[in-house]
């Protein structure tokens, strides 16, 4: 029994190959390259959808939480309102002379400083006298008949209203004209 041997042709680098084997050789490497750049561009399209998410999400956190910090000032800042409130009433009705001038003085720099750390903390008044009546920002507690202010026009502010951002800690309760 004799032993065939088959002839298997490889080709080493730098071997010239015929026209046939190259063509194809040609096609099937262009074809991988042609699949691993549809894989790549897949791959960076998920990328760049994942960033988009990520982006989204720290966005929507840092969102909350400055939301969250809004609020929890909110809530600290209207307990405080009240004592606010009294304070300027007690302003109001200081004496300008005799023993209680510089007390009432002392009471004055200590409101001064309660409104500069509200301040600090984005608390802002909301203006409403002279202004038109806004539900979202003013609460009507009456509404009067003026010759000197137009309808709708706020015509006094019973209790200053406060903000913090765009967020209504308080609205201003108002006299409107009809």
């Amino acid at each position: 029994m004799t032993e065939k041997k088959h002839k298997t042709h490889s080709v080493e680098p730098g071997e010239p190959q015929s026209g046939a084997e190259l063509g194809q050789e040609t096609a099937r490497l262009q074809a991988e390259v042609e699949a691993q750049t549809k894989k790549a561009a897949e791959y960076l399209d998920g990328l760049m959808r994942e960033r988009a998410d990520f982006a989204n999400y720290k966005k929507r956190v840092e969102r909350d939480q400055s939301q969250q910090m809004q609020d929890t000032t909110g809530r600290i800042v209207k307990k405080f309102l009240p004592v606010l409130d009294d304070m300027e009433r007690a302003i109001k009705a200081k004496p300008h002379h005799g023993e209680g001038h510089h007390w009432a003085e002392g009471i004055e720099l200590i409101y001064k400083k309660l409104q500069d750390i509200l301040n600090a903390e984005g608390v802002q008044e909301i203006l409403a006298e002279g202004q038109q009546f806004d539900p979202t920002k003013h609460e009507a507690l009456t509404q009067e008949a003026s010759d000197q202010h137009q309808s709708g026009e706020i015509i006094e502010v019973i209790q200053k209203g406060y903000m913090i951002g765009e967020r209504v800690i308080r609205p201003a309760l108002v006299r409107v004209a009809q």
